[in-house]
């Protein structure tokens, strides 16, 4: 169990953000959502890509005083500036955008000394003959759980939640994050004094300097608990969190080695060997010409850099023919990548230095070097034209930069990394339809509008691994939503265990990326792995592509509400302690909490310990099938090595889809989990072409799916909508499978209307059949719909016979027939001849299947499971010729005896992390 740090340390940076808190015996109306921020997101959309902006205020939502002006942003954001010389901007910051939006409710009144702007969340009182930003002049009152809260300038930060930093670079476990957007005491307040504006050149916006000033530029957020109303406001000022082209959401490889192409063609033929998709296949340096013992000696170059960290060129003797290499990646439904370390701009060496040195006024017949200037135009476009735009039309889709220099540029305040990421996303934006996307370090707030994010080179550690999903879920704080990290670590190689668990944990993370430095004894390709350890890891990463529908949906729901996919449980349960305090776990979307393993197994058991914290409400997990009731801390709950705790809301209907090896097309058939706990629920899934910005203009799918239980849960009805809207390539049809969790067999559905009681035929479902299964392993009734018009409705009606009344007999089920195949397997290794005392263990073991071959058998079977678990824990306790310490190690795999053996060590790290 991690706990948020309650220190960080502070220090000067681009954006400085301040918190305040008082108490006040002031009274002012309950925070509600406010009615009129629904209506604005549709308008907000329409400037989804970040370099259309509007940054002037509607003048009706600004109050001047003084020397001092206040914008009305929305009910709840204030902008707040004083000039002495009302030298206001209205220009664009790199932070902030959008300023011109819809004005809300909001009245003024003044005396001779005081303005009082009176919204309906928040009443902001200036006095404007002191005229003056200082704790008597200037106060903000706001409404947190029923007690008036008062802001003024000048009072401490006490409940911070933290963002999120540049890199984890060198991290080994935990490190100190800034301040975020969300507070505790539930307002936030950021400085934008310092940040460089923006131009108004209507082709591509520049930086420029702030003109010097004595002026203070201050955003007010006053939202009480309602974080995702902060979140919300914030993306409507600094825009939006774009959503990634689809192929990001799929697997990639990437390790630092010295590969040539024929190496990198037989790892993609391994991973589909393997039947493990692949999405993007990542190159890192050594695609490029390198100097190794240049570099191990010191040697420098023109710019004073390592020798060759720089690289443009392509190193002809690992790859001699690059464009039909990258003509071979694309035929095997793969995006490629490629490292840049630019920062020693352009060397004489370089295939392309003498245009690049000619085009910036340089001789090229003196050898002297381009040097690197991310802020001068022209070496910009000239960078992009002559030197990155030929290995573009190669086929490299987006770079991978891997900036590690220093954080200034020439224009004040102008952070390197935050720029390069605004250039190179602006760049593809411009020079195409296709979809933005880089790969880079976290620049500063307003960087959530360039991602892909690169956290760097951590420490593979324990401790490493129990702090990234708090980061990654933190930096929603501040909307960045999509790090991507080394998973397994960097530094040296991770031990099999750990790395299994880096990897079950990145098959829920925002992108699932595995990497390592440049050590024959560090691999990344999971079969490298024992295989205890790659059968442990493989089902998650073909989870991860079958969730792609879910991911993808939560994501374009991301870029409407600011709410990033992976995000603390906090936002959904603001009032319970729990919710801070378990700060690994997050919540995946809306509908799936997430609680990593992060700790080793304990060698007396094989089984990793975790206290479990649900929230409010049911929750299935999802492999075990159990049903939980939340609001409190299961402690101590165990898990065997291939066990991930995941959990779904009950009532959650999630999207999923087949193991594609393309993610380019449409989804068919689309899977519908319907989860049990409740009689109805409902979802929508969101689809676009997956790779342009066309969705920007509104071209993308919603599809609206509800179910609802009908006849005390004999029958279960589930409706799918026509497709709301259009996009180039949308499927006409579609085929879907509906597996209805956590009950019996059913033995006929109808769809539309017509009925269907053929079962399938295990191993040959052709998804044009109209047949029904049963998943003995996930105990769920599966009806497999013929092809039917997404413009038309869909009714699927889902007949149970019987046994309906006992389905809480199911709860757990598959878990526990897991774990008896795991015993059984350790069983047979020791006993290679059946006994016949053995027969309980293997009914246990073999019941997902049993039931999966004869559904009509299941409710017979199911109904002695319990039974049959409790003889085969007295047949393994029976054996006499078993030493005690395997014995017992059985039977808590079993989970039949309550077996919780902690060593001292472990209780210490317990209440150590408990105190933190």
């Amino acid at each position: 169990m991690a706990r948020a740090p309650r220190t960080v340390q502070m220090g000067l940076s681009l954006l400085l953000l301040a918190w305040f808190l008082v108490d006040s015996t002031m009274s002012v109306p309950l925070l509600q959502p406010h009615p009129e921020t629904e209506g604005r997101l549709g308008a907000s959309n329409k400037k989804e890509t970040p370099n259309r902006y509007d940054p002037k205020p509607d003048p009706h939502a600004v109050v001047n005083a003084g020397s001092a002006r206040f914008t009305v942003l929305t009910s709840r954001l204030l902008r707040l500036e004083h000039s002495p010389q009302k030298a206001f901007v209205d220009a664009a910051t790199v932070t902030f955008l959008h300023r011109h939006l819809h004005v809300p409710p909001f009245h003024v009144q003044r005396n001779d000394t005081h303005v009082v702007l009176t919204t309906d969340d928040l009443v902001l009182t200036y006095n404007f003959v002191a005229d003056v930003f200082d704790s008597v002049g200037l106060s903000v009152v706001l409404h947190l759980n029923g007690e008036a809260v008062t802001w003024v300038p000048g009072t401490s930060e006490q409940g911070n939640l933290l963002g999120t930093i540049r890199t984890l670079d060198g991290a080994n476990g935990s490190v100190p994050l800034p301040p975020g957007l969300l507070s505790r005491d539930g307002w936030a307040l950021v400085n934008d004094t310092l940040s460089p504006l923006l131009d108004d050149n209507p082709d591509w916006p520049w930086a420029v300097a702030r003109p010097p000033s004595e002026s203070h530029d201050l955003y007010f957020f006053g939202y009480g608990h309602d974080y995702r109303a902060a979140l919300r406001d914030f993306t409507l000022v600094a825009g939006p969190l774009p959503l990634p082209p689809r192929f990001a959401f799929g697997i990639w490889y990437s390790r630092y080695w010295f590969y040539d192409d024929e190496e990198l063609k037989a790892v993609v033929l391994e991973y589909e060997r393997h039947d493990l998709p692949l999405s993007v296949l990542v190159v890192d340096m050594d695609w490029h010409i390198t100097d190794y013992p240049g570099m191990k000696s010191g040697k420098k170059d023109q710019a004073g850099q390592p020798v060759t960290w720089t690289g443009y060129t392509w190193n002809r003797h690992l790859f001699p023919n690059p464009q039909e290499f990258l003509e071979w990646c694309k035929s095997h439904h793969l995006r490629n990548t490629l490292n840049l370390h630019p920062a020693s701009g352009v060397q004489p060496h370089e295939e392309q230095y003498a245009a690049m040195a000619q085009a910036m006024g340089i001789d090229p017949h003196t050898k002297k070097y381009v040097p690197f200037n991310i802020t001068d135009r022209k070496y910009v476009d000239n960078l992009f034209k002559i030197v990155l735009g030929p290995l573009e039309d190669e086929g490299i889709d987006f770079w991978w930069l891997d900036w590690q220099q220093w954080d200034t540029t020439d224009i004040p305040n102008l952070n390197p990394t935050f720029w390069l990421n605004y250039v190179f996303w602006g760049h593809m934006e411009r020079k195409s339809a296709t979809r933005p996307m880089i790969f880079h370090r976290f620049g500063g707030l307003g960087n959530h509008r360039y991602e892909i994010g690169f956290s760097g080179d951590v420490v593979p550690s324990w401790a490493s691994l129990a702090f990234q999903p708090y980061f990654t879920s933190t930096a929603a704080n501040v909307a960045y939503g999509y790090w991507s990290h080394d998973l397994g670590g960097h530094t040296q190689p991770s031990p099999p265990e750990l790395f299994t668990r880096w990897v079950q944990w990145g098959a829920f993370s925002p992108i699932f990326r595995t990497h390592t430095t440049k050590d024959p004894l560090s691999d990344r390709r999971l079969w490298a792995y024992p295989l205890e350890n790659y059968n442990a890891m493989a089902p998650y990463v073909r989870l991860r592509a079958q969730l792609i529908p879910y991911i993808y949906t939560s994501s374009r729901q991301a870029l409407e509400t600011g709410v990033s996919l992976q995000h603390p449980l906090y936002y959904d349960y603001p009032e319970e302690e729990d919710a801070y305090t378990f700060s690994s776990q997050y919540l995946f979307g809306d509908d799936l909490l997430i609680a990593p393993v992060v700790v080793p197994l304990a060698p007396e058991t094989g089984l990793a310990y975790q206290d479990i914290y649900l929230p409010p409400g049911q929750w299935v997990e999802w492999d075990g099938g159990q049903m939980w009731t939340g609001g409190k801390v299961f402690a101590n709950r165990s898990f065997t090595l291939d066990e991930v705790p995941v959990f779904a809301r009950a009532g959650a209907i999630i999207p999923m889809a087949d193991v594609a090896q393309s993610l380019d097309e449409p989804v068919d058939p689309l899977h519908l989990v319907i989860f049990p706990g409740t009689s109805q629920g409902k979802t929508r899934v969101y689809e676009d072409d997956g790779t342009t910005n066309a969705y920007t203009q509104g071209a993308y799918t919603w599809t609206h799916v509800t179910y609802e239980r009908l006849h005390d849960g004999q029958d279960v009805h589930v409706h799918i909508a026509p497709a709301e809207g259009s996009y180039t390539g949308q499927p006409t049809t579609r085929s879907y499978r509906i597996a209805v969790r956590g009950v019996y067999p059913t033995e006929s559905f109808s769809v539309n209307g017509q009925t269907f009681d053929k079962m399938c035929q295990i191993g040959s479902e052709d998804q044009a059949d109209s047949c029904w299964s049963y998943d003995g392993y996930s105990l769920a009734a599966v009806v497999h719909v013929p092809k039917q018009s997404t413009a038309d409705t869909t009714d699927v009606h889902i007949h149970f016979s019987k046994h309906t009344d006992n389905t809480d007999l199911l709860s757990g089920i598959p878990r526990v027939a897991r774990r008896a195949e795991l015993v059984k397997t350790q069983i047979d290794a020791i006993w290679p001849t059946v006994l016949e005392e053995q027969k309980a263990l293997e009914d246990a073991a073999e019941t997902p299947s049993a039931v999966s071959f004869s559904p009509h058998d299941a409710a017979a079977r199911l109904a002695t499971f319990e039974k049959t678990v409790h003889d085969a824990a007295t047949f393994l306790s029976s054996l006499h010729d078993l030493d005690e310490g395997t014995k017992k190690r059985l039977l808590a795999v079993l989970g039949v005896v309550q077996v919780r053996i902690q060593c001292e060590r472990e209780e210490k790290r317990r209440e150590e992390k408990r105190r933190e």
